[in-house]
């Protein structure tokens, strides 16, 4: 059971990653090192939305699993 846990603990957290990094769209290199952007804010439609939900989703999914992976390995 817990090598379930595992795997799908796994896969959250590469497309934790992917959601996150598709996030910095049009920001170049420099804004995935931490480098200013000197961009206005903009309000999120779309895809972007969508995309900044599903982020949400898969960070607490992802906490959720982890805490059963402890709770298992016990």
């Amino acid at each position: 059971m817990e090598q379930y846990f595992s795997i799908a603990l796994i896969i959250i957290s590469i497309a934790l990653v992917a959601s996150i990094l598709l996030q910095s769209k049009g920001v170049g290199l420099g804004g995935l090192t931490g480098g200013d952007t000197g961009g206005v804010f903009t309000a999120r439609r779309g895809i972007e939305k969508t995309l900044f939900y599903v982020t949400i989703g898969l960070g607490i999914l992802f906490i959720i699993l982890t805490l059963i992976t402890v709770v298992i390995s016990r």
